[in-house]
């Protein structure tokens, strides 16, 4: 399969470049993933698609404002350093720019020196190990010197960081929103959470590696970037017991998605545990324990929209999202919502 099979064609103007003024206010495209067969609908709809003994797995990562803009020491102009895996003992390892002036050896300094950090190694990758000088807390002095790490294709400044953060996000360390979970408000859940629906979170820290094109012609020639994720005992009780009692497994977002299937035996039961996946789901995987997912519209020829066709069929996708950009939706990590049951 190639990862020409996976292009659709989308007007500029339809990327969302801001949140909607409410969080569930989102449009929500239903798509059967049997049949093709496509509803419109708002987020706030989406009770009415749920059943009592079903389980919903939400990704309670937390994007940390990542993005820091300083200067290179001593006056060499300014410098952005964008934080993704924290290596221990201060080190990250980051995408760094200008590039060619960050090298080995090479001093920055950020809000005024409050933090300073060197580059101490140069990746075969291109990106950088940068070890940070801070008196306090990192986490806390990231959040006054930090900025959220929006994805490229967002150019409006982000007035509410808290847009960019799930109301029910918890684990900081992600480097990009499971945006999926974006569009849930406390009133939602707890609604949902009424019906007898039960809620299971999962961590997985979302990297850049989600935005990377898949550049090979041959989509299994494509290398997938890994993510750290956790699956707690009591979540993993939670599925399996839906899983018994004939409830169906839904998941928000690709990385909940991803988490469960990584910790899945053959049989469908879900282990508890702690480590990296690379998992790379596309037509043809056989999925051990998801049943439905909730999602947004995803960029073209990626593996995020390969993972949704291997769930619901390439012609079903390739048709919905034909459908949403004649609906005008909003696509991508600000976007509107699709169930596919």
């Amino acid at each position: 399969m190639k990862t020409s099979d996976f292009y659709f064609d989308l007007p500029q103007e339809l990327i969302a470049q801001t949140p909607a003024a409410r969080r569930d206010a989102s449009r929500l495209l239903v798509l059967d993933k049997d049949t093709g067969a496509i509803e419109h609908r708002h987020f706030y709809d989406l009770p009415s698609y749920l059943r009592p003994g079903d389980c919903l797995v939400l990704n309670d990562s937390r994007v940390l404002p990542a993005r820091l803009l300083g200067e290179r020491l001593p006056g060499g102009g300014a410098c952005e350093v964008l934080l993704l895996i924290d290596r221990g003992e201060k080190t990250w390892e980051c995408l760094v720019r200008p590039g060619r002036r960050m090298h080995v050896g090479t001093r920055l300094s950020f809000g005024g020196g409050e933090l300073t950090a060197q580059v101490t190694e140069e990746l075969p990758d291109g990106n950088r190990l940068v070890r940070f000088d801070y008196d306090g807390i990192f986490l806390e002095i990231l959040d006054r010197l930090g900025k959220m790490p929006l994805p490229p294709y967002i150019r409006a400044e982000l007035q509410d960081r808290e847009r960019y953060q799930t109301v029910y996000s918890k684990v900081t360390g992600s480097a990009a929103a499971p945006t999926a979970g974006l569009h849930f408000t406390e009133e939602l859940l707890e609604k949902i959470r009424a019906m007898g629906v039960e809620l299971a979170f999962v961590t997985l820290h979302v990297g850049l590696g989600t935005f990377r094109p898949v550049k090979t012609e041959e989509i299994t020639d494509h290398e997938m970037h890994s993510e750290y994720c956790v699956i707690s005992p009591e979540t993993a009780e939670r599925i399996n017991v839906t899983k018994r009692r004939g409830g169906r497994v839904i998941c928000v977002g690709t990385t909940s998605c991803r988490t469960v299937e990584s910790w899945a035996g053959e049989d469908g039961t879900v282990r508890s545990g702690a480590g990296w996946t690379n998992i790379f789901i596309y037509p043809g995987y056989r999925f051990k324990v998801l049943d439905g997912l909730i999602t947004n519209f995803h960029l073209p020829e990626s593996t995020l929209i390969m993972l949704v066709s291997a769930l619901a069929g390439r012609e079903h996708v390739l048709a919905a999202y034909e459908e949403a950009v004649r609906e005008r939706y909003r696509f991508f990590s600000f976007g509107d919502a699709t169930l596919i049951r």
